[in-house]
């Protein structure tokens, strides 16, 4: 570490692990990248964006932050002006996009509003500055969020590649990447960090909705979890990280396979092929296949059926699947089709 990063009084065990992070993996957010940071305000949000203008010195970034204001309580347009006041008084770059009651009227909606506004604001920065174009957008999700999502999905039923959520990188949009670089923190780290540091936070009352679903997992299973195991949930993250990296490897061996039990000329899977697996390599062969056609809300017991339906003593027939698909087999061939058909 350089002598000016040791003297800094402002420097803490935070940065120290974020850059070491970033050091050992550089391609990450690398020097004089151009960067998107979407700030709601809360903790975890100013936490990263604290971090990220700390280290600024040593990566040399443009830092650009966009606020999305949902419209779910009355003081949220005062809340993004206040916002964007403080990074006006800090120089940073600051765009806002009001949503309409309709876009954000559930979870899902909101998050797909938050994602194509970013995209979009990371579009309109690359095309003002061709030369440093935007090609990393960053989110202050924890290691908390991703314990809370792995929780979430294990109670929806979700297969174990389905447990390997919140990427630490991934593909928003063609060239942009959505970044996470909280993911090795904690809820209650980022806390610590906007108190040592003195950072102003906007609590959303939203946030304490127990209506929505990631809320109830927030305030009532996580505390009883940590209760019983301290630290428990870093540890559920540590976990969705391994399948993450399991899902990763399991997709290389599942298109090897594929390839070879997958007919060229119609399309359809060898059942000949199929029926040698083990149940377990069957439902992610069938798995693999659906994903490629752009059917991927099957849950493990939709998949555990398909697979027994499809083992050696079992007759021709067909099963019905989302978006009005249906799988068909005989004793030779597994075809996919459409219900409208």
């Amino acid at each position: 570490m350089s002598q000016s990063v040791q003297r800094s009084k402002d420097w803490s065990s935070w940065h120290e692990r974020l850059h070491k992070k970033l050091k050992k993996n550089q391609n990450l957010l690398p020097h004089h990248a151009t960067l998107l940071l979407g700030v709601s305000g809360g903790q975890d949000s100013m936490a990263l964006l604290k971090l990220i203008l700390d280290l600024k010195r040593i990566y040399k970034w443009k830092i650009n932050v966009w606020h999305g204001d949902h419209g779910w309580h009355e003081k949220s347009f005062e809340f993004a002006e206040e916002l964007q006041n403080w990074c006006v008084q800090e120089k940073i770059n600051f765009f806002c996009s009001h949503a309409k009651k309709e876009q954000t009227a559930t979870e899902a909606k909101a998050r797909d509003w938050r994602y194509q506004n970013l995209q979009r604001q990371a579009d309109l920065i690359s095309t003002n500055n061709s030369n440093s174009p935007c090609e990393r957008v960053l989110t202050g999700h924890t290691g908390t969020d991703r314990a809370e999502t792995f929780i979430m999905n294990l109670a929806r039923g979700a297969d174990l590649s389905g447990l390997s959520t919140l990427k630490e990188k991934r593909i928003l949009y063609k060239k942009i990447n959505l970044i996470r670089p909280l993911l090795i923190f904690s809820r209650d780290e980022t806390m610590q960090i906007c108190k040592r540091l003195k950072l102003p936070v906007w609590l959303d009352p939203s946030n304490k909705n127990l209506n929505l679903t990631r809320n109830k997992i927030r305030h009532e299973i996580l505390p009883i979890l940590e209760e019983i195991h301290n630290g428990s949930g870093l540890r559920i993250a540590a976990l969705a990280e391994r399948m993450s990296q399991y899902k990763e490897n399991q997709k290389v061996l599942a298109d090897a396979l594929l390839s070879h039990i997958q007919r060229k000329t119609d399309h359809c899977l060898d059942r000949a092929e199929i029926v040698k697996l083990s149940p377990s390599a069957r439902r992610t062969i069938i798995a693999t296949w659906l994903l490629k056609t752009g059917i991927s809300k099957l849950n493990s017991l939709q998949l555990e059926e398909i697979s027994h339906k499809l083992s050696k003593e079992q007759p021709p027939g067909s099963s019905d699947l989302p978006g009005g698909y249906r799988v068909k087999w005989n004793q030779d061939v597994i075809e996919l089709s459409s219900n409208n058909y």
